[in-house]
């Protein structure tokens, strides 16, 4: 399975089987957190066979179960959008593994001593990874019109490329994003205005991820 067919596959998944992520795709995600971690901006961390973040009252609000594994998002103060960018393509690579994952913001409970934040470092949640009970399902699709600024005729690249961002997971499912054609050919990606702005940032990080993905091998170049 390609990146591509990731994005198509990957549905949020909240429900898990106690089936084990065997050790080999465990040291995949490993050195694929070590290269999103290289230049120091981010500290994500893999926690396995670890089910108390998930066996209380929040993530039954949040109907999780058998939740036992999951990276931690940790990085820097004004990191997020990098955060939700590398990240995803962590769950994406997850995915054409074949596990399942879930972003997850608050229902869970932290456990400060299975991992670790650093001075200046801030903490964005974590993402439950495993075999899913399901595949989950997709999340409604709303209007490309709606995501896009453009003069003139879309081309196929970009197209391809909103068509991919529009499968991107968000924060309850706000999509409050948009991508900009430019005359001289760049793409400039922006947040727009939610009550509830905390994980925008993030969000937006993970659809440039999905649009670079969609619109491929045309490189994106973003303003």
């Amino acid at each position: 399975m390609t990146l591509q067919d990731a994005i198509v596959a990957r549905h949020s998944v909240r429900q898990y089987t106690d089936q084990p992520i065997e050790s080999e795709k465990i040291h995949l995600l490993q050195e694929a957190i070590a290269d999103a971690n290289a230049d120091g901006r981010l500290h994500l961390q893999l926690v396995t066979d670890e089910p108390e973040a998930f066996s209380h009252g929040l993530a039954k609000y949040g109907k999780f179960s058998g939740v036992a594994n999951y990276i931690v998002l940790v990085c820097r103060k004004g990191d997020d959008e990098l955060l939700g960018y590398r990240t995803e393509h962590i769950v994406l690579q997850a995915q054409a593994m074949g596990l399942n994952s879930c972003w997850v913001g608050l229902t869970f409970k932290k456990q400060p001593g299975r991992y670790t934040i650093a001075d200046g470092e801030t903490m964005h949640g974590v993402i439950a990874l495993g075999y899913g009970a399901n595949q989950g399902v997709q999340h409604p699709m709303k209007p490309v019109g709606d995501f896009c600024k453009l003069s003139g005729e879309m081309p196929e690249w970009f197209r391809r490329g909103l068509d991919a961002a529009l499968l991107a997971p968000t924060a309850m499912n706000m999509q409050k994003f948009e991508f900009e054609l430019l005359p001289d050919g760049r793409v400039a990606a922006r947040t727009k205005f939610a009550l509830m702005g905390s994980y925008l940032k993030i969000d937006l990080g993970i659809a440039k991820c999905h649009f670079e993905l969609g619109a491929a091998p045309e490189p994106v170049r973003w303003a």
